[in-house]
């Protein structure tokens, strides 16, 4: 590990892209601690260290989105430009004319990032105004977070949270250029690692605080609690690094007296191909029914704000209706995320062109129908093992008395994927870096040349 530290820092380029990204995500930390000009701070927190109150929920939501829901500068965090994102890659599969134009080059995918950035302005003014509301009374509670909520107050705090969630996407676009990895991703993990300290704090402090007769069994709660946590990191690793090889065969050319070609190599499919972005899409489209019927379902008395009121509750982290609809979105997205990755058709075709084909299977329509059938069973399998993992703390919060809010966000779900995913993909990227450069990397094996990341394929003889 120190070896591969001083390789890391023998290299100008990559030394210069980790320290941008630490000094980004520093930046992005420190919008967390800049409260928004009228709110009534000690009146939030008090609010905030109720587990089972009304701003709980969205607490937690708001984490998978790279922002927060107190009234800090950064509280929309990356989360209109993840919808606004969304709707346009729904959108470029609907519309033929941007469909088209994603397929004119650099200068198609910059026009559709200026749309995309034109969108996220107009979420962030909406969603911007259902926080402001919310915090001028958060659901049934009644307390009002907002010091004279008057008019310029109010338009003050969603001039702030605009500008402070378009700063965040500008913060993310310059991870992705000039740092390591994906800069939206490390944003949104960098807000959920950040409360790692306090969840180890409050394992501790309920070990502490316990009497002597039960100070044994709260220790083996921690014990299984870490058990746990442990369990699902390692499934999660194996499920993202898991993969279907499929065998292609070359077709075998002969040249005189010599025969080339022949060799078999290996097509791999993740399981989990679209990795942690389904879980963070469906938490951020889930985010929108919940502010708005907080905003409004308790302003009245009527049958009407009645049934507001019900739809408040359903959608709340144990409702019927939030973990129907999330495991909905998971699917969802999990399959049109995966369909952006492998298009069956056109790697069929591929295929065919350079004289590659699967054993048994016909070139052309036929490789086609059977490649989709393979996705789409893969697919399966990572949509239902993202909404297991994802539904894990709504699990243990309705059924395991006096759990901490702070303790089961990390022992599974969403927490989980997204750390765990991002975290792999960041260490990929320095190996790559410094395996180009005939370095040794994090990742050892006896299989990979010092020469480069890339060396010769494993091949099989032709039988």
């Amino acid at each position: 590990m120190g070896d591969v530290l001083v390789d890391i820092y023998k290299i100008p380029e990559l030394r210069n892209r980790i320290l941008t990204t630490l000094g980004l995500l520093a930046v992005f930390r420190f919008g967390f601690w800049v409260y928004l000009p009228g709110i009534n701070i000690a009146q939030f927190k008090e609010l905030l260290a109720d587990d089972e109150g009304p701003l709980s929920w969205l607490t937690m939501t708001s984490k998978l989105t790279g922002g927060s829901f107190t009234p800090v500068l950064f509280s929309l965090g990356i989360m209109p430009y993840i919808s606004a994102s969304i709707i346009f890659s729904l959108l470029v599969k609907v519309f033929p004319a941007l469909e088209a134009l994603s397929k004119e080059g650099e200068a198609g995918r910059r026009q559709i990032s200026r749309y995309t950035r034109y969108a996220t302005v107009v979420l962030c003014l909406v969603q911007a105004m259902f926080l402001v509301w919310n915090w001028k009374n958060p659901g049934s509670s009644g307390d009002t977070i907002t010091l004279n909520p008057g008019f310029w107050i109010c338009s003050l705090q969603l001039i702030c949270l605009t500008a402070g969630s378009l700063f965040v996407m500008w913060l993310g676009e310059k991870i992705t250029e000039y740092g390591i990895g994906n800069g939206t991703s490390l944003l949104i993990m960098a807000g959920i690692i950040s409360d790692v300290p306090a969840a180890i704090a409050s394992l501790i402090e309920r070990v502490f605080r316990a009497t002597p007769d039960d100070r044994p069994f709260e220790v083996t709660y921690c014990l299984l609690i870490i058990a746990m946590f442990v369990a699902i990191v390692a499934a999660v690793v194996f499920i993202t690094k898991g993969q279907r090889r499929i065998p292609i065969q070359q077709q075998r050319a002969v040249k005189g007296r010599k025969v080339y070609g022949g060799q078999r190599q290996y097509m791999p499919v993740k399981v989990n191909a679209a990795g942690v972005l389904p879980v963070i899409f469906a938490s951020s489209l889930l985010m929108i029914p919940t502010l708005f019927l907080g905003s409004i379902a308790y302003a009245g008395d009527s049958w009407f704000y009645g049934f507001l009121q019900f739809l408040d509750t359903a959608f709340a982290s144990n409702g019927f209706l939030y973990i129907f609809s999330f495991i909905g979105m998971i699917v969802f997205f999990t399959y049109f995320w995966t369909s952006l990755y492998y298009n069956p058709v056109e790697i069929a075709g591929n295929m065919k062109e350079y004289g590659s084909f699967i054993p048994g299977i016909r070139p052309g329509r036929r490789t086609a129908e059977y490649l989709e059938k393979i996705f789409k069973r893969i697919t399966l399998a990572g949509a239902v093992f993202l909404c297991l993992i994802a539904l894990v703390p709504n699990v243990i919060m309705g059924n395991v008395p006096g759990m901490s809010f702070l303790v089961t966000q990390f022992l599974g779900g969403t927490s989980i994927l997204i750390v765990v995913g991002v975290s792999l993909d960041f260490v990929e990227k320095i190996e790559s870096q410094l395996l180009v450069r005939q370095y040794e990397g994090f990742m050892r094996g006896g299989e990979t040349p010092r020469g480069g990341a890339g060396g010769p394929k494993k091949t099989e003889p032709a039988e």
